[in-house]
């Protein structure tokens, strides 16, 4: 039956294909990007409409049948496969952590993925057992671009709502100097979040260290901050 859900599945994202979506997701990638070219609300739909077929399994099967959708590399149905996953949040126990690091080193291979996975699957693990943000600071240090990201994003929601202040600034300081340009908007993004609750301090964090921080984790870190900080933060010297 399991085999059918997904073979029932990708016929409907490969009847759904749109060459014009397809087209304009390619453009968002520097890398190469495998896609149906199925709009987002659309891929959202399909796997809510398939869930319930699979929603009595035990979590190992289901995680397993996540797997076999990430295996395949299509864009959507790695979206389908965090979406399954992260619907089991209340299930989660803190070993499925190691099953969420493993699909993050094995499957992501660019910024979508890697944020989908991290904003809500991961970050779910992490909401409900804190003590695994000690996990995302071994990630900062990762030679896997997605990984070193990952530590960042995986704390952008939990940031919003202003918890894990002094976690964000460490794994901030290890990214600091970070060469690759979208680890740098992850961490900016992440500062950006933690701001929301948090601003003075943030802010304070920025200006300690705007004279080595890139400008482009500076400015996504200072987007949501009032103009006259803006300023402060982006001025020379």
């Amino acid at each position: 039956m399991t085999n059918s859900v997904i073979s029932a599945l990708r016929a409907e994202l490969a009847a759904n294909t749109d060459p014009q979506t397809q087209a304009s997701g390619e453009r968002f990638f520097k890398e190469a990007v495998k896609l149906y070219g199925v709009k987002t609300v659309i891929v959202g739909r399909i796997g809510a409409r398939h869930f319930p077929e699979i929603k009595h399994l035990p979590k190992t099967e289901t995680f397993a049948l996540c797997e076999e959708l990430l295996k395949s590399d299509y864009m959507e149905e790695s979206f389908i496969a965090f979406d399954w996953a992260d619907r089991l949040r209340r299930e989660y126990e803190i070993a499925d952590f190691e099953v969420f690091e493993r699909w993050l080193n094995l499957y992501v291979n660019n910024w979508a993925k890697c944020d989908t996975l991290c904003n809500h699957t991961i970050a779910g693990v992490v909401d409900r057992f804190p003590e695994l943000v000690e996990r995302l600071k071994v990630w900062a240090r990762s030679e896997n671009r997605w990984v070193r990201r990952g530590a960042a994003v995986t704390l952008i929601l939990p940031g919003r709502a202003g918890k894990f202040l002094p976690d964000v600034f460490q794994i901030a300081d290890t990214l600091l100097m970070d060469k690759d340009d979208l680890v740098q908007k992850g961490y900016g993004w992440m500062l950006k979040e933690a701001s929301r609750k948090h601003q003075n301090e943030v802010f304070g964090y920025i200006i300690k260290h705007k004279a080595v921080m890139p400008r482009t984790a500076l400015r996504y870190a200072i987007e949501k901050m009032p103009e006259e900080l803006r300023k402060q933060a982006m001025a020379k010297g």
